[in-house]
């Protein structure tokens, strides 16, 4: 024990009475050094979205990765030069044997039409790629930060089947963490064409609007055999929810093929493959633009200014694969992915992608003079043009080959199946949403 008597001997010593004070001072003295020049830690710690009990979440730099690793000749003051920037869309499928976050059992929102494993489709070997960019690597699809960065908001897709086909995927994969609550839903036949989920523990929507031509549109009928289109006014069926909506994911394109009469104002502009109607052939192409250079310039005009902004994503044309007239028991039986060499993007595909990106960038001239509004598109018509295997093809049907008339199964080799390609689609989808909450909105 340390008592009075212990100090009585001992002499005084202006080293052992200074030291400790001199430690005191300086240790505020290190800590100010620290916060104006902190030593080189890694930006990017890893986090473990299990562990964590915080709405923050801390993120590795998405859509950017750095070109090499910092040297004395790429610093500056301390800090490093601008990192180069990755497209995720220029790449290759390469061969991965991870397999998908979920089957056909997990997911309970999988429409049948894609439930290609459980139709029996017999080779899975399509299972086990996964897209490489050229310039870095995509993440694996991160069900938990999702849910996080779209907490609170509400998701709307909005577009055709195709869209459709891309918010089950998101939802199959968020239900490995969180279990999506189907709270309203609208049929016209056997397909779903206004429907909500919602994530209790996030307060979360996700919601499907059918629209296939985004504009005002009067689809085809026994007594009218062509659709009818208003390229002048978008489609209220889902536009007037639109000061609801938070973030919206466009897709649509593959019905303009189809015959039909187009409208703008009074006046009808002219017709697509309409023999025996007095109007003038004027293709889709056009139609295509306009229909979506009217639906961005209404979000624009309608949410300008207005609550907290709104993020639009546009998924580009995904291509189909049939071998044959799609009409004319054409199929698909690719079952291994093209590679670059094999396949180029050209023709119709690569013309209704470049409206598509065209529009986009003229769209985010006019949002950013307002700002709050954010705006992009989710390129994945190359990355889908080299993957003819993904399609269900004849395992749209259970067991299609059960009876042996091989020669009249039909075929789908525009959608997807789930799990399959049309996954990657919303692995890119998260690292577009990650690198906009790192990018704060513009004021108006």
């Amino acid at each position: 024990m340390v008592t009075t008597e212990t100090f009585k001997d001992r002499s005084f010593s202006p080293t052992k009475t200074l030291l400790p004070w001199t430690v005191c001072a300086l240790f505020p003295i290190a800590l100010i050094r620290l916060f104006f020049y902190p030593l080189p830690f890694s930006p990017f710690p890893k986090t473990d979205l299990s562990r964590s009990t915080s709405n923050s979440i801390t993120y590795h730099s998405s859509l950017s990765v750095s070109a090499s690793p910092p040297s004395s000749a790429s610093t500056e003051n301390g800090k490093t030069n601008e990192t180069k920037s990755c497209n995720y869309f220029n790449g290759e499928w390469v061969s991965d044997s991870r397999g998908p976050l979920y089957n056909d059992t997990t997911c309970g929102t999988i429409k049948k039409g894609r439930n290609c494993i459980t139709h029996g489709r017999p080779d899975l070997g399509y299972l086990q790629w996964r897209w490489k960019p050229n310039e870095c690597n995509l993440p694996r699809f991160e069900p938990q930060t999702f849910l996080q960065l779209i907490h609170n908001k509400h998701v709307a897709f909005v577009g055709d089947s195709v869209a459709r086909n891309q918010l089950e995927s998101l939802l199959c994969m968020l239900a490995t963490a969180s279990t999506p609550n189907l709270v309203y839903n609208y049929k016209k036949g056997t397909d779903n064409q206004f429907s909500r989920w919602h994530f209790a523990p996030h307060n979360a929507s996700i919601s499907l609007y059918w629209s296939p031509f985004l504009v005002h549109g009067i689809e085809k009928s026994n007594t009218d055999l062509n659709n009818k289109l208003y390229l002048d006014h978008v489609d209220e069926g889902w536009a007037k929810d639109m000061d609801q909506m938070d973030l919206i994911v466009l897709s649509f394109g593959h019905w303009l093929l189809l015959p039909a009469v187009y409208h703008e104002g009074e006046s009808v502009l002219g017709c697509h493959y309409c023999p025996g109607l007095n109007h003038t052939e004027i293709g889709f192409y056009d139609v295509f633009r306009k229909a979506l250079r009217t639906t961005l310039n209404s979000i624009i005009d309608k949410r300008r200014g207005k609550g907290n902004g709104i993020d639009i994503i546009v998924t580009t044309f995904t291509p189909h694969h049939f071998e044959g007239d799609w009409d004319k028991a054409g199929a698909c039986p690719k079952t291994k992915p093209y590679s670059n060499e094999e396949k180029k993007l050209e023709g119709m595909d690569a013309e209704m992608r470049k409206i598509e990106i065209e529009e986009v960038e003229d769209a985010k001239t006019k949002a950013n003079e307002f700002g709050r509004l954010r705006l992009e598109a989710l390129d994945v018509t190359k990355l889908a043009l080299l993957r003819p295997d993904g399609h269900p093809g004849p395992y749209m049907n259970p067991s299609p080959f059960v009876n042996g008339n091989v020669e009249h199964v039909q075929n789908d080799c525009v959608h997807w199946c789930l799990p399959g390609p049309i996954d990657t689609w919303n692995e890119i989808f998260l690292e577009m949403i990650k690198k906009w909450e790192n990018q704060p909105r513009t004021e108006d």
